[in-house]
């Protein structure tokens, strides 16, 4: 008995342990966290009483030397060249999830994804730097001055097709294979059983594949800061230059002092927000899906 005893209690230690470990990663997680909210709070207050939330909306410009802090178009270009990149990369990584489960031949599937995972790991620099001098060029042929709102969300379009793509193929490997089974049995086409079974099915992990893809576009820096041309301004077309929070970030952080270095950090905030508001947008949507569930 005793023996017996001690052979089971021994994967309960470990699973003890293996659970008090994880709550303390959770832990660790969760201070460091709270911790960049705090600092960028404190780092902020000074733009913030100094400054004033209103001159941050209604100056005439962003020219800190001046006195002037309006990050509205900034705030814009940024929305802009993200929701541009989404809309073009979205339906692409999906595609190509699809592509890959019920379209390609197994060898040909196997190779794009293997090409997707090395696309997720190429560094955002080396994106940029591909875009400066192929994609730039491009465009300034077809409309000066090239450095754009449309590279930039080119760009990050490709940047984020393999997340989204990746994403969403482990969603689509999540469909049981009973309901396929149930499909074909029930004489539904490919397309049939994709639009009736499978897209229901998989859509929060399509969702979530889009707000991960999402996130990454709103911290990127290096490729909006090198094809976008970093004009402060309010683009009225595609091929005018922009500068994004990020890259305003990277461009003035080393030489920013007083409140010019804390208007900074009211960006970085605005940026933390942004992706707080992305994190609460998935979990309702798991909420969601667990509900209905």
């Amino acid at each position: 008995m005793t023996y017996y005893a001690k052979k089971t209690s021994f994967p309960q230690k470990i699973d003890r342990l293996l659970i008090w470990s994880l709550r303390g990663i959770a832990t660790i997680v969760g201070t460091i966290v709270l911790f960049i909210m705090v600092f960028l709070v404190v780092e902020s207050d000074s733009a913030l009483q100094n400054i004033g939330l209103l001159h941050f909306l209604t100056d005439a410009s962003w020219n800190p030397g001046q006195g002037l802090y309006n990050i509205t178009p900034m705030v814009l270009s940024t929305l802009l060249v993200v929701a541009g990149a989404i809309i073009l990369a979205a339906p692409i990584g999906i595609l190509s999830a699809l592509f890959c489960h019920y379209y390609a031949p197994t060898p040909i599937a196997n190779f794009y994804r293997r090409l997707l995972e090395f696309m997720a790991g190429i560094p955002g620099v080396v994106y940029g730097f591909w875009g400066l001098v192929v994609v730039v060029p491009w465009i300034n042929r077809l409309h000066p001055p090239g450095a754009s709102l449309l590279a930039g969300i080119l760009m990050l379009a490709l940047l984020i097709v393999p997340t989204t793509a990746l994403t969403a193929d482990a969603s689509l490997a999540g469909v049981p294979e009973e309901y396929l089974q149930g499909a074909v049995s029930l004489g539904l086409s490919r397309w049939g059983t994709i639009r009736e079974i499978v897209l229901p099915v998989a859509r929060s992990g399509l969702f979530a594949s889009i707000i991960l893809g999402t996130g990454r576009a709103i911290g990127e820096t290096m490729i909006v800061l090198m094809v976008c041309g970093n004009v402060v301004q309010f683009p009225g077309s595609l091929f005018d230059s922009i500068r994004t929070l990020p890259a305003n970030i990277a461009l003035e952080m080393d030489f920013a002092l007083g409140d010019h270095r804390s208007a900074l950090f009211v960006s970085g905030l605005l940026l933390m927000g942004g992706s707080l508001i992305l994190v609460l947008v998935a979990e309702a949507i798991a909420q969601k899906e667990i509900y209905f569930d």
